[in-house]
């Protein structure tokens, strides 16, 4: 399976060219926010502790007594998840004594056990389509071969919309509130860069690599709708803007860096396809 590897950079520079004429891109893509109907309750929780849960390679994490009213029971020996709940108290409102409201005034760990650590009744059957629109994304096995759990969650507020994290224990996760090639491009991107460069620099250099290296990535796949480089424009020009730097030369500065995350999945993706491949002596023992 040939993914062009070799034609990354070629493939930025037509990226940043066009981004000199921004007046000419297309018009940025809305976001079609994810929204999980399964009852399963660590979908309601922050996005934070969703994370948690995602490094922890579950998709679904809850308390004893969560567990027990489910009709099933945590295995002796197993470990918690380390969750943050927080402590919430009721305070009078200063100019009408009668009125309460509620305060976060701290945060307590509290624990909870993954689904494949305890035993008991059959959980029912959960919304399963985001779980298949993740198996189809493209270049999944290259978070396969990092070792990366890919997952989403719903989005809502404020919430980003999609994120890439690590733990200390080695543990990586990708998490997607969108449903949309360019978020998840951008978030492998992420974790190329942290393989290369342990995601050192200011802000705005991982985010634009990020984002620069999710559309050049769809673009080297042939998915040029998806790279969204209207979108991705906008974006990159913010973090630009936040630095004080010019978009264009933003890109340039940090272009050697974008390519190196780009090839890097490219590679791993046609290196694990080969692996795929049966030989030529099996193929005609």
């Amino acid at each position: 399976m040939k993914l062009y590897g070799r034609r990354t950079k070629e493939v930025a520079e037509r990226i940043i060219e066009a981004f000199e004429q921004p007046q000419r891109l297309p018009k940025a893509l809305a976001p079609i926010f994810i929204h999980r109907k399964d009852d399963v309750p660590c979908r309601k929780w922050s996005w934070h502790n969703q994370l948690i849960v995602a490094l922890s390679a579950t998709v679904d994490a809850r308390g004893i007594k969560q567990w027990n009213k489910a009709g099933r029971k945590v295995k002796k020996g197993c470990h918690a998840i380390w969750i943050l709940a927080p402590c919430i108290k009721k305070v009078k409102e200063e100019d009408d004594k009668d009125r309460e409201r509620q305060i976060v005034y701290g945060f307590r760990s509290v624990p909870v056990f993954a689904a494949e650590d305890t035993e008991g009744d059959p959980l029912p059957e959960g919304d399963d389509r985001y779980d298949s629109w993740v198996k189809e994304l493209p270049l999944t096995e290259v978070a396969e071969a990092w070792d990366i759990n890919v997952g989403t969650f719903s989005h809502q507020g404020a919430n980003p919309l999609g994120y890439y994290r690590y733990a200390s224990t080695g543990n990586q996760a990708v998490m997607l509130g969108v449903e949309n090639l360019a978020t998840w491009a951008h978030e492998l991107v992420h974790a190329a860069d942290h393989r290369l460069t342990n995601l050192k620099g200011e802000k705005w250099h991982k985010e634009i690599v990020a984002e620069l290296g999710g559309a050049i990535l769809l673009e080297c796949l042939g998915m040029s709708h998806d790279a969204d480089l209207g979108g991705a424009f906008s974006y990159i020009e913010q973090y630009a803007r936040d630095a004080k730097v010019d978009t264009v030369r933003a890109c340039i500065q940090v272009l050697d860096r974008v390519c190196n995350c780009v090839k890097l999945i490219l590679d791993t993706a046609e290196s694990t396809a080969t692996a795929a491949e049966p030989s030529e002596l099996s193929a005609t023992a």
